[in-house]
């Protein structure tokens, strides 16, 4: 498991739309990579080799994959925003791994038309 980082850039909060952020996904390796938690766009660019294309975290790039993630699936079906239906023990799952990108990966924006935002 990668260690905190402490040279992270103060969090920014930028508006981006779903459509948007699907542009972030690393498929144009002239972007950077993107990865959403409970609204939260994570810049997870230093980790291609875990999501970029063909990676095992993949999945998650340009999307906000919140329900996936509180599941510990890497289900397609199962990376969506809404994470609405997950139970306690998933909701944890989910906050742990907010807690995990907020000390690892620079926040450079918001999902503003995500389920997610109406859940927070």
């Amino acid at each position: 498991m990668q260690a905190p980082r402490d040279d992270l850039q103060p969090p920014k909060d930028d508006p981006f739309t779903s459509a948007q952020l699907r542009e972030y996904d690393g498929s144009n390796a002239s972007k950077p990579i993107y990865v959403a938690i409970k609204g939260t766009i994570f810049d997870v660019s230093h980790k291609a080799d875990v999501y970029g294309p063909g990676k095992s975290y993949n999945i998650f790039a340009g999307k906000d994959g919140s329900r996936g993630l509180g599941m510990s699936s890497l289900k397609p079906e199962d990376a969506v925003a809404d994470y609405s239906t997950l139970d306690e023990k998933d909701m944890k799952v989910l906050d742990d791994w907010f807690a995990f990108f907020s000390k690892r990966y620079n926040i450079v924006g918001k999902v503003v038309d995500g389920p997610s935002s109406a859940n927070m």
